[in-house]
């Protein structure tokens, strides 16, 4: 009987897509940031009002929900969860908008037509994350060390952010345009609102359906992260699918509310990665209940550190004026620069050393530790010269040992030096050389 929850649901939506579409957005206009504000706590309240409704489902159990998991979900749980879960979704977004407003401004796309454009990109949205839970939820309930596979991936998210930051995205090498190009010709410019245009009596694509390719393809690459995030809080397929939705909505009217001030967000990036981590980390430990952290502990996590992350970069965002304020504002940056520095190092250490950690416990207990631990050591590795050190001896050793148990040999590209139990030329020089570089001689010439 739940079926009719997902029916009704789905009804919902669709009612309230066709509404936004159909009617308040029925002519092309420019999004102004007072109608974004309103529209985005409009999204905001019907999501809490949503949570109320879930707290009520789960408690009196409409229609057997909150019984089909394998354990029995209560009222007070489940909103919890979805809140949980809808803020994790929501501050990932704040990602996602960085990219979309790279994307229009790489294609020129007028912003009387972006609505449009995200409209039908979130329609379609939907649609993949609907079918990427399906199977996430089959595959946890199937297997459950998949837990560790998706707790892995978001570590993962989070190193590649942490190293390469957001906004990297090359619109043209996007598989989907290619391929797109290769079947069709693509018009000189925009046909108004228009996907598919006649050039020359054949059927063409305009640049405005190649924008709405490259945003359905990074947001199938952001739901790779943030689907699995929402699994680390629960596995109720209701609950995960509803707060992705919700979260989704909003993402339209958010995007024209802080499309232009997003980059003052200056900390987002390393909050983003923290959250990514932290998530990470309470997969992996799902199934160790000695471990295990609650839900109602994990909220507080995210939502303290995307606060601190907010008022962090409000704090820095007034750094103009301090500077005109008096001269000492330049030391006050410098030393400030010096603790972001610092920050980055001890957060960068807190991570790495506890995903290291995690992958040394999982060495007794059930689980991937040769994942784990390289992971750990390669997000050390960004910020430590040791630790780059060491995971190249790890990487050494683990080609020494698969070439020992599979009898193959090193790479001829990276020949090991006095592999034939002969001592290398080379390095022998480089000894001598070094030796009379310590002696202070200098080196005599052949």
């Amino acid at each position: 009987m739940v079926i009719w929850f997902w029916i009704g649901f789905l009804v919902l939506i669709l009612a309230m897509l066709a509404l936004d579409l159909g009617v308040f957005h029925r002519h092309a206009h420019v999004v102004s940031i007072r109608e974004a504000l309103a529209w985005t706590a409009v999204w905001i309240a019907l999501s809490l009002l949503f949570n109320l409704l879930i707290y009520f489902m789960y408690e009196h159990h409409w229609l057997g929900i909150g019984l089909e998991i394998g354990h029995t979900l209560g009222g007070r749980q489940a909103a919890v969860d979805f809140f949980t879960a809808y803020l994790i979704e929501k501050s990932l977004s704040l990602d996602n908008i960085f990219v979309i407003a790279l994307i229009f401004s790489f294609f020129g796309v007028p912003a009387e037509r972006q609505h449009r454009v995200l409209f039908w990109g979130i329609l379609g949205a939907l649609v993949m994350r609907g079918a990427m839970i399906v199977v996430g939820v089959a595959l946890i309930r199937r297997f459950e060390w998949i837990t560790y596979v998706f707790g892995g991936l978001l570590l993962l998210a989070a190193f590649k952010m942490l190293v390469t930051g957001s906004g990297h995205v090359a619109p043209d090498n996007n598989w989907l345009v290619r391929l797109a190009r290769r079947f069709y010709p693509v018009s000189r410019g925009f046909q108004g609102d228009h996907f598919f245009t006649r050039v020359d009596g054949r059927r063409a694509v305009t640049p405005l359906f190649l924008v709405l390719l490259v945003i359905e393809s990074t947001d199938l690459l952001f739901a790779i992260d943030s689907i699995p995030a929402v699994f680390a809080i629960t596995d109720d397929a209701f609950i995960v699918f509803t707060s992705n939705v919700f979260a989704i909505l909003g993402l339209r009217s958010l995007y024209f509310a802080l499309a232009g001030m997003i980059r003052k967000f200056r900390y987002l990036n390393l909050t983003l990665v923290a959250v990514l981590a932290f998530v990470g980390v309470k997969m992996i430990l799902a199934h160790h209940p000695k471990l295990q952290i609650s839900t109602e502990l994990s909220l507080a996590i995210i939502g303290g550190a995307l606060v601190v992350g907010l008022m962090a970069s409000l704090i820095h965002a007034r750094k103009g004026i301090l500077e005109a304020a008096a001269p000492i504002a330049l030391n006050i940056e410098y030393l400030a620069t010096l603790t972001y520095q610092q920050g980055r190092r001890i957060i960068v250490f807190v991570v790495g050393a506890s995903v290291v950690i995690i992958g040394l416990i999982l060495i007794v207990l059930p689980g991937p530790a040769f994942i784990v631990i390289p992971i750990g050591l390669a997000i050390l590795a960004t910020e430590f010269t040791w630790a780059r050190r060491l995971l190249k001896r790890l990487k050494h050793e683990g080609a020494n040992l698969a070439s020992a148990v599979f009898g193959t040999r090193p790479s001829a590209a990276n020949p090991e030096p006095g592999s034939d139990g002969a001592p290398s030329r080379r390095s022998g020089q480089e000894h001598t050389a070094g030796k009379s570089a310590e002696s202070g001689q200098d080196t005599p010439k052949p």
